[in-house]
């Protein structure tokens, strides 16, 4: 099965970056509270666009692919894979 990649979130990604570089000089230069939550509010939604583009490429692709294939035994752990990735992000922020 070949491995999906994820290449063209690099360009997100170093924006998020860049964003990121750029909260720390607001800090430095002393700005102003809401103006910094606002950018780090804007960061946090960039970050949650980047995980379900890549979510989507690995439901699409490699649980698709195994979901196509004969071993129930690699269908259960998938899903349990994917099971496992809801309960996580549910718990990120509590």
């Amino acid at each position: 099965m070949p491995k999906t990649t994820h290449e063209e979130q690099i360009i997100s990604l170093k924006r998020i970056e860049g964003q990121i570089r750029g909260i720390q000089r607001m800090i430095e230069e002393k700005r102003y509270c809401v103006d910094i939550l606002t950018q780090l509010h804007s960061i946090v939604g960039a970050i949650l666009s980047v995980e379900d583009k890549i979510l989507r490429r690995h439901l699409e692709g490699c649980v698709a692919q195994t979901m196509k294939g004969k071993s129930d035994k690699e269908k259960y752990k998938k899903i349990d894979e994917v099971i496992e990735l809801i309960q996580r992000s549910r718990r990120i922020g509590q």
